[in-house]
């Protein structure tokens, strides 16, 4: 390159400290419009034009500034992302409403550190501007997958989530969410990357625009001609997926409790063929082990076998559970949920703060809840294998590899009554779809208020009910598709390759400072 279009590259600034607030204020609304390419709002496109505005700012900055600017872009993405964080506060506002904005802006904070931090790195170590941006884009590639397991993991409002209601989101089946987020981020890195300084001003990011939109067209077309092809038949299962519009705010009322054990029932019992029922998350008020003369009327109300959300205690341990009630009341399977919401759940050193009278957020019964023994396959006669999940294990995508044996589907049954009505509950759907596309099994899902699906192994929706409707679902299963190559291989293969492609962009030790 020569030495007048060497002068034409944009120039790192000089400030070492944090930048004027002025210069943070359109990182802060990047970060926020990018987030609109996540459910409910679905504009894909917001994420990739996005990011790949950041990071030709980052690619200009020196480590501090990158720092502080990838800060507050990512509390603008993930405070709007996560905004229904205040919800759960909100159900007993006179108790817990002063907590809301604190829980949102850490919460925001928290996320927005999963972008500096990586960055910084990024910056500090590359060769020149271009690595910069390539660095600081596979950073963030590797830093989304490291949320998904640090801290007992938070994997929610992923880069790559935004294209899950789009073609592009069967990549999935090869690459998982992380290949998603990658191929997110390679987009946003593109113009930077192939900016040509020797070009006039209208033509420099023409190389990088034309790689952006053959590369979303090629993804495209290889998504609509997955979703085209042939696919399993649907299995002789006719499954009853049961929503009684139970509010968290009415939930464990015990007179709205009754009116709602009373919808499960009746929606159970009304006429159609159905050789599964399934009830929501924590689906009564009562106790498995207070339930035994109760049992035989559910499961006659059932009229087949019954998976339902329960609570159970075990000695002075209390599990977050599913049962599977065969006709007569028998319960002949039971799943704990293993992996617990913090602080929602359970409370880290819960023996410990229990003494102090801290529980969990959550829980109904004791302090909190006990983790179950991991993730399981229930086989039973007469119903395919399936894998159960409940409520927050669904966004865990490292949770469906693994297992002792290939389940034929999954049954994600969930109470995303404590979302709210407006981002929360449609979030956690799209990843239950994202789960079906990784893994190339179906999925039923059954919530409290919405929104239950039944979801095909190519992640479409077939039926739901949505938020606040009450009612059921009876569907066939959907037929599952072969192991896919996420299934078969997980993140190694990405992870390597994005490893190779940080140490590329590592500037020779004697040129670092």
């Amino acid at each position: 390159m020569t030495s007048a279009a060497s002068s034409q590259i944009p120039p790192r600034l000089h400030r070492r400290g944090r930048p004027p607030l002025r210069q943070l204020w359109p990182d802060l609304l990047l970060g926020a419009v990018g987030a609109l390419g996540l459910a409910p709002f679905g504009i894909w496109a917001a994420p990739p034009i996005v990011l790949s505005i950041l990071i030709w700012r980052l690619a200009r900055k020196r480590p501090a500034g990158v720092f502080w600017h990838a800060l507050v872009a990512g509390f603008g993405w993930f405070a709007l992302a996560l905004f229904w964080i205040v919800e759960p506060f909100l159900v007993e506002p006179e108790i817990y409403g002063w907590m809301a904005p604190f829980a949102l802006v850490l919460m925001a904070l928290g996320g927005a550190l999963f972008w500096a931090l990586p960055a910084w790195l990024a910056a500090i170590w590359s060769r020149n501007w271009r690595w910069q941006a390539i660095g600081i884009a596979t950073a963030l590639a590797l830093s989304d997958w490291l949320r998904g397991w640090i801290f007992t993991g938070f994997p929610w409002a992923l880069i790559g989530h935004g294209w899950i209601d789009t073609p592009v989101a069967q990549l999935a089946a090869w690459g998982g969410a992380l290949g998603l987020g990658a191929f997110t981020l390679a987009l946003a890195a593109l113009p930077t990357v192939l900016w040509r300084p020797d070009w006039t001003r209208a033509a420099a990011h023409l190389p990088g625009a034309l790689a952006v939109i053959l590369s979303v067209g090629a993804a495209w077309a290889f998504g609509l001609a997955r979703l085209a092809g042939p696919g399993p038949a649907d299995t002789d299962l006719t499954v009853r997926i049961v929503q009684p519009d139970a509010t968290q705010h009415l939930k464990w009322d015990p007179e709205w409790s009754q009116v709602f054990f009373e919808r499960l029932l009746s929606l159970s019992n009304e006429a159609g063929p159905r050789d599964l029922v399934i009830w929501p998350e924590t689906a009564v008020n009562f106790l498995l082990e207070d339930a035994s003369a109760i049992l035989p009327a559910m499961s006659d109300a059932a009229g087949a076998p019954l998976v339902m959300g329960i609570q159970r205690r075990e000695g002075s341990r209390y599990f977050n559970s599913l049962a599977l009630v065969q006709p007569g009341g028998q319960v002949t399977q039971l799943y704990d949920k293993f992996h617990l919401v913090p602080f929602g759940e359970y409370i880290p050193w819960g023996d410990l703060m229990a003494r102090f009278g801290v529980g969990a957020f959550a829980a109904q019964q004791g302090n909190g809840y006990s983790s179950g023994s991991g993730p399981q396959v229930i086989e039973e006669p007469g119903l395919p294998p399936f894998q159960p999940l409940i409520c927050y294990e669904a966004i865990f995508p490292q949770h469906l590899r693994n297992l002792s044996t290939r389940p034929a589907w999954i049954l994600q049954a969930t109470n995303d009554a404590w979302f709210g009505n407006i981002s929360g509950p449609y979030q956690h759907l799209a990843q239950a779809r994202l789960r079906a596309i990784e893994s190339g099994l179906p999925v039923a899902r059954a919530a409290n208020t919405g929104v239950s699906a039944m979801i095909d192994a190519k992640g479409r929706i077939r039926d739901q009910l949505g938020m606040r409707q009450m009612g059921k679902i009876d569907a066939p299963l959907p037929g599952a598709l072969p192991p896919t190559v996420w299934i078969r291989v997980g993140d190694a293969p990405l992870l390597v390759l994005l490893g190779l492609l940080m140490l590329a962009t590592l500037r020779p030790r004697r040129n670092r400072q």
